[in-house]
């Protein structure tokens, strides 16, 4: 009798021991699934800056830099200068050359000088005087041989030394003309095509010395500047780098599963832990960031791969301080 109750309590005691085991399995299971499983998933991005590079067309040796790293410059301030002897150089060519096609321009619309035209009137008036002269002695061959005085060879010879001063008297005319209306019409189009020209190359080095002198196009701050005073810079190498400070936005890298309240034009709320508090943010860019991106195999469970965005957002308000570089946090 006494062990059969000694096995019904035994029996017991390993009932209470399972069912101990279930409760604290049951437990741990809820309480898993009230923390672990609602912990929200946390994105991270940062802050970007809109930037522009400054740098020259002509290579040159850095001559002065009037800035310093995290100067605020405004459009319009000069930031850097550049010696090139070699575009000084050029414009003397340049204007040398604009000097002579304006000197020929100018010979051309002024035509013959004085002198010149004085010439060419003195020799059409011989001219017109041989021409008088040879006209009178034919009419009064031509009486004569009408009379039968003077045979026709006479006649012919008069005839002839007329019509020879009467081309003479033409050709002495066009000299003048010449003389004083100056060179052809082509020729004074094709003289100031040259001036236009010379002055053209003059305008061009004119544009490569005012790209010695850098200047601000939009107002900034000086983020980078990369030559020493005294280094030689190649065309088109960046001298200095300047972030507009009032185009800043933040960048994330979203899973397609996470976009759900993040479509261009929602309003979502990041975390800046430089100030500690949250900032409200626009969505205004979304872009796939491709095959070489982050992805999520799912295939292994029978679903699908899951693809990263890139997320881009600006801030609603101005927050005062925010730089370039701070984490954003997006839960």
């Amino acid at each position: 009798m006494d062990n059969k109750i000694q096995a019904k309590k035994q029996h017991s005691n390993i009932l209470l021991a399972i069912l101990g085991f279930v409760i604290v399995v049951v437990i741990v299971a809820a309480i898993g699934f009230f923390t672990l499983d609602r912990n929200p998933e946390i994105i991270q991005g940062q802050v970007e800056v809109s930037e522009y590079r400054v740098s020259s067309k002509v290579p040159g040796r850095i001559l002065e830099i009037r800035v310093q790293e995290g100067d605020f410059v405004h459009a319009g301030d000069t930031l850097a200068i550049l010696d090139a002897p070699e575009v000084h150089a050029k414009m003397q060519q340049a204007q040398g050359a604009e000097e002579g096609a304006s000197a020929l321009e100018q010979m051309a619309r002024n035509g013959a000088r004085k002198e010149q035209v004085q010439g060419a009137f003195q020799l059409l008036q011989q001219a017109k005087a041989g021409l008088e002269i040879a006209e009178k002695s034919y009419q009064r061959v031509q009486r004569l041989f009408d009379e039968g005085v003077v045979s026709a060879q006479k006649r012919d010879e008069a005839e002839a030394l007329y019509k020879s001063s009467q081309a003479q008297a033409k050709a002495a005319q066009s000299q003048y003309d010449m003389a004083v209306n100056g060179a052809r019409m082509e020729e004074k189009m094709a003289a100031q095509a040259q001036v236009n020209r010379a002055r053209g190359a003059v305008e061009e080095v004119n544009a490569y010395i005012g790209e010695t002198i850098q200047i601000a196009q939009m107002d900034g701050e000086v983020s980078s500047i990369y030559p020493k005073i005294g280094e030689l810079v190649g065309t088109g190498s960046p001298i200095m780098t300047i972030s507009m400070m009032n185009d800043l936005w933040g960048t994330f890298n979203v899973r397609e599963d996470q976009l759900a309240n993040m479509q261009i034009g929602q309003e979502i709320t990041a975390f800046v832990p430089a100030f500690n508090k949250d900032i409200r943010m626009k969505v205004y860019h979304m872009k796939d960031q491709g095959a070489y991106a982050v992805w999520k195999a799912t295939k292994a469970s029978g679903q699908y791969d899951l693809k990263t965005f890139e997320v881009k957002a600006r801030p609603i308000d101005d927050i005062e301080g925010l730089r370039p570089g701070m984490s954003l946090v997006i839960k």
